[in-house]
């Protein structure tokens, strides 16, 4: 059987659920099928989740079917109980989800954005523009204002509002420029000279420039946040600001600490890594003027999903290679930094906190200690952590009519479990 202790973490505005598994279960390490990964499910399981019943089948496509098994509490007018549609799970590895297909429903949106993401920096300071364009320019997925859009039009019809807002889509713009500027810093922090195949901005211009870079968009952000005059949402995405500055604090605090928790490690990605994303969500149904039920599932959605993202991405420090990585296979490991693969082979294999707290001083030693978590159960037992994650963000979808914006939110769920299949 598997055990688990599920606890609350009070955070202010929200509850933090932490679910610590135990090192065996009689259930599949997929808490639903997810594309890739479902020729590993058993034929047929049934699965309570309160208010609705997870249902998983496997045929010639394998799929999930999401019904309520209970009366939910009332729901705002003109949304459906829930996501009733089915998550598609195809069995051929080759039929992965493509990110940009998966945007496609908001790609006119995330091209206005590109269009403006320099020209809001300011060209007042030639250096700082040159940076924008440096970090801007390396691509990346946008996955944070494209969730911003996507939650927006989704919750919008939920009031039947026809087009978005210039507030929907100024959020999106403060929140790619926070994520960037905590990415020039993550990059100084992290003594990083790469990123997404570019050199990094501290690495062209010195740490001095990327910090006041890194600076100069918090500032920018937080000057257009305050102009849209919504307290609530300037209170939100404000404690955003504050929250990487404790994760970095705790991380820090933290380094070759084999005593280290779970819980503090989801609350250490929580301030890191989900808050933004749990913000974006919330601020953009305040903006669609949504019931506040609905905007604090999209809270809860944005967290889970992003706490998801981070344990997916910890477990990839260990699966994929430097090339696929752009960085040396273990570094966070290297580094001290204790993620969920780590914390959960600790408790099989007291040779892996000699080699830990030893900080690697052997040659090879890092080595050994990446084959230790593997061999120690640490990346399953992971997998499952970020499948339970993954379980709630889609049930904070619920309340959301059912629709492209819908589904899209729900593909990025899976998108991020397949990373790790």
């Amino acid at each position: 059987m598997m055990s688990m202790t599920c606890h609350n973490l009070d955070f202010g505005r929200a509850k933090l659920d932490l679910v610590a598994c135990g090192c065996s279960s009689n259930a599949s390490i997929d808490r639903y099928s997810v594309r890739n990964y479902a020729k590993s499910v058993s034929k047929s399981c049934n699965r309570d989740y309160g208010s609705r019943r997870l249902v998983c089948s496997r045929r010639d496509i394998a799929r999930c079917r999401v019904s309520p098994t209970k009366t939910p509490e009332t729901l705002p007018a003109g949304v459906a109980e829930g996501p009733t549609g089915l998550l598609k799970l195809k069995k051929d590895p080759r039929e992965s989800i493509s990110i940009t297909n998966l945007f496609e429903v908001v790609a006119d949106d995330l091209q206005t954005l590109n269009q403006n993401l320099q020209s809001i920096v300011g060209a007042e300071n030639p250096v700082l523009m040159s940076a924008a364009e440096q970090i801007f320019g390396a691509g990346g997925k946008r996955m944070r204002p494209a969730l911003v859009f996507l939650v927006s039009r989704a919750t919008a019809e939920v009031v039947g509002m026809k087009e978005l807002t210039t507030e929907h889509r100024r959020l999106a713009e403060i929140i790619e420029m926070i994520h960037t500027a905590s990415l020039i810093h993550d990059d100084v922090l992290d003594e990083s000279d790469m990123r997404r195949g570019k050199e990094t901005v501290h690495q062209l211009y010195g740490t001095r420039v990327a910090v006041l870079a890194g600076d100069f968009m918090f500032a920018q952000s937080s000057w257009y946040l305050a102009n849209l005059e919504n307290i609530e949402v300037i209170k939100l995405i404000s404690q955003v600001i504050k929250d990487f500055a404790s994760g970095e604090i705790k991380q820090a605090s933290s380094l070759f600490d084999c005593d280290v928790e779970l819980e503090e490690y989801l609350i250490k990605s929580y301030y890191k890594t989900a808050s933004l994303i749990a913000a974006s969500t919330k601020g953009a149904a305040i903006f669609s003027g949504v019931d506040s039920s609905v905007s604090m599932q999209m809270y809860d959605y944005g967290k889970n999903l992003g706490l998801s993202f981070q344990v997916v991405d910890d477990i990839l420090d260990f699966t994929q290679s430097a090339e696929q990585l752009g960085k040396p296979a273990g570094s966070d490991l290297a580094k001290g930094n204790l993620t969920a693969p780590v914390i959960f082979a600790l408790e099989q294999s007291p040779k892996l906190r000699e080699i830990i707290e030893s900080e690697f001083c052997e040659s090879g030693s890092i080595d050994e200690a990446i084959e230790l978590v593997k061999s120690s159960g640490g990346i399953e037992r992971a997998q499952e952590l970020a499948k339970e994650k993954a379980d709630l963000a889609i049930q904070n979808l619920r309340c959301l009519p059912q629709g492209s914006y819908q589904s899209a939110l729900e593909e990025m769920v899976l998108y991020n479990l397949e990373r790790i299949h």
